[in-house]
């Protein structure tokens, strides 16, 4: 995973470059490197699927949820060919968690948690008439967890800590790219599915009292604009 994100931080670098003011750069739609600015919808799940630590029961009959988010994401893609390239993502999204099942009266577990999903796909996009180019994806993700802290539904059960892990998974990815000009100018429709997992760990304290996996494995909808040159 090193290795993933030792490969992402040039591409976002530069982007950051491209982007910045006084720059001018000649679009091709054949060009090696294409940048996306797109507006994203991270629709996650948060259910538990394992229960490690739990002295007191309280996960009989029990599940979570995680709540949907909107962020804006830039993505940085570069063609080996004119069919076969790598893409990388840069965004932050922030969630929190709730009851289900026997904790519905939970509604506030986890109140704020900071996701990075670095990411890092293999596509390849079939050309058709128009320059339309359908493609489909696949690459390792971690997802960064940042910032968690517990809510008020475990706070009163004096939990004043909760710790969430950084795992390892995979992401599926497909759409398309329609251009809106010859000069490198495009629409692009995006949708991920991410394969991850993490653990949750809730202390009172220096006590564990409660550890939980959780699947998050979210669909990530996105929809934006493309220049490539």
């Amino acid at each position: 995973m090193k290795m993933l994100i030792t490969a992402a931080l040039p591409a976002l670098a530069t982007a950051a470059a491209l982007l910045a003011p006084g720059q001018a750069f000649a679009g091709s739609s054949d060009g090696k490197l294409q940048i996306k600015v797109l507006g994203t919808a991270v629709l996650p799940d948060g259910k538990i699927v394992d229960v490690k630590n739990d002295p007191l029961a309280l996960t009989m009959g029990a599940n979570t949820k995680a709540n949907d988010n909107y962020v804006p994401t830039l993505a940085v893609e570069y063609f080996f060919t004119p069919n076969i390239s790598a893409e990388t993502i840069c965004c932050f999204t922030t969630h929190g968690v709730s009851g289900t099942g026997t904790l519905a009266p939970a509604t506030d577990i986890v109140d704020h948690v900071m996701i990075l999903p670095a990411t890092l796909t293999l596509k390849y996009h079939v050309p058709l008439k128009g320059g339309i180019k359908p493609y489909v994806g696949a690459g390792p993700a971690m997802f960064l967890i940042f910032g968690e802290k517990p809510g008020s539904s475990v706070t009163a059960l004096g939990v004043d800590k909760v710790r969430m892990s950084n795992n390892v998974g995979f992401a599926l990815q497909a759409g398309i790219d329609i251009p809106i000009n010859d000069k490198g100018m495009g629409l692009s429709l995006d949708a991920k599915k991410y394969f991850v997992d993490t653990t949750a760990r809730f202390f009172a304290g220096n006590a564990e009292v409660l550890t939980t996996k959780h699947t998050l494995d979210p669909w990530v909808l996105s929809a934006g604009i493309s220049y490539r040159f």
